[in-house]
């Protein structure tokens, strides 16, 4: 009886009122809707559910107990300090975006492509050690670029995805009731040596990617022998190792470092989107875009010279056999990187209505505040599997270049110097 709308003052009235009696007053230029408003509650007095929509940013996040972390680690999560993201692969609502049984393919995936890439830069290198006069420049950044890639699979393969499992990507409970967290900044040591190595080199074979592009198109467009070429080796040394040398000390100085959860080893901007802009995204574009310029003002060259050499009536068969190759290799390289890239942006773009999805999900079960509802969004595992075989398919490819009959001649020429020598000294 006491919640009938006659009962309630009229709105506009000089009195304080919960909302707006419109029951009885007409529609109309006269009447309470005439004054402005609607036959329907205004959006101050909406419940939750009927609120709209706010924009993934604008939520504000309330630690759970079970994600505290003590002060002196330093972490931040969601914009929130001492706190980390879940690391409990077999607890519900243990981890971020995947399931227990996607986190274990995950590694078995990375495991078996990294073992591969291994296998093809290790034979790569190989080859180069065995045989070194063959590889002058423009060709010889193949090599330092598969060297870098055999580091950095090695790390993923062995020490991460298959050895130690979750032990270098999350740190222990600090209480009974408390979840494991993901790992963070610099204070443990095998996810920070995880994430030198993997960074830097990483960084490093996208380098010698430029450097390539530009010794071909020196040696093409510009002219150059490979003497003049490799009388500016050491520019390109000093570039390939000491540019990624000073990203990695900025990154550890800032303490940007994370735990993957899928792949076992620790990066930057797994958790923080300006990290990854900053530190990945941003620099693997300006390599693959210089370097595919060089690459594309070589091949220009190349199609002159061609053009040249057919109307004089010479042989142009080594040269587009050249051509060929460097197509071939560049192709199996910018598209993977495209695609890394691709992979990468599309995590820029939606990590924020990704985590207010997983909030929207687990808000009940930490017993903190819950966002607005939205249209919730949730990760794609298949786009994360995508970026890590195209990840390591760079590495595997750049043994393309030394699949040659010259290769099988450079080691048969190798064993049979051992042969020879294991013979000399028995004979002594």
């Amino acid at each position: 009886e006491r919640l009938r709308c006659e009962n309630f003052p009229i709105h506009g009235a000089g009195e304080i009122c919960v909302g707006q009696n419109t029951s009885d007053a007409p529609p109309g230029p006269g009447g309470a809707a005439g004054r402005g408003a609607t036959a329907h509650p205004t959006a101050a007095y909406l419940p939750d559910f009927l609120t709209p929509p706010q924009p993934p940013s604008s939520f504000s996040f309330s630690c759970p107990r079970q994600l505290k972390v003590p002060p002196y680690w330093g972490y931040r999560f969601l914009g929130e300090r001492d706190c980390g993201a879940p690391c409990e692969p077999a607890r519900p609502n243990g981890l971020m975006y995947f399931k227990e049984a996607e986190v274990r393919f995950a590694r078995l995936w990375v495991g078996v492509w990294s073992v591969l890439c291994c296998a093809s830069t290790l034979f790569t290198v190989l080859t180069y050690l065995v045989d070194m006069r063959r590889f002058s420049y423009p060709e010889r950044p193949i090599i330092f670029l598969s060297g870098c890639y055999f580091m950095l699979m090695v790390a993923v393969a062995y020490a991460a995805g298959f050895r130690l499992e979750e032990r270098v990507v999350c740190l222990e409970r600090f209480s009974e009731d408390g979840y494991r967290t993901v790992a963070q900044g610099t204070k443990k040591e095998g996810c920070t040596i995880l994430f030198m190595i993997l960074y830097f080199f990483g960084m490093a074979s996208s380098i010698w990617w430029v450097i390539l592009s530009l010794t071909w198109f020196l040696a093409a467009g510009m002219k150059w022998g490979h003497e003049a070429i490799e009388a500016n080796s050491q520019y390109f040394h000093l570039a390939a190792w000491a540019v990624p040398a000073v990203k990695t000390i900025t990154i550890l100085a800032m303490g940007q470092v994370d735990g993957d959860i899928l792949s076992g080893v620790c990066y930057v901007g797994i958790y923080s989107v300006d990290s990854l802009r900053g530190f990945v995204l941003a620099p693997l574009f300006v390599y693959l875009f210089i370097g595919t310029s060089f690459l594309l003002a070589g091949f220009v060259s190349l199609f002159r010279i061609r053009t040249i050499m057919k109307h004089d009536g010479t042989k142009t068969e080594k040269l587009e056999k050249l051509m060929v190759r460097i197509g071939v290799f560049s192709v199996l390289y910018t598209v993977p990187a495209t695609i890394v890239l691709a992979c990468y942006f599309y995590e820029q773009a939606f990590r924020g209505t990704w985590e207010k999805t997983w909030l929207l999900q687990t808000c009940k079960t930490y017993a903190i505040p819950c966002p607005s509802h939205f249209a919730p969004m949730s990760p794609d595992f298949t786009v994360f599997m995508i970026k890590y075989l195209m990840t390591m398919i760079v590495g595997i490819t750049t043994g393309f270049w030394i699949w040659s009959g010259k290769t099988l001649q450079s080691w048969r020429r190798f064993y049979h110097r051992l042969s020879t020598g294991s013979k000399g000294e028995t004979a002594v």
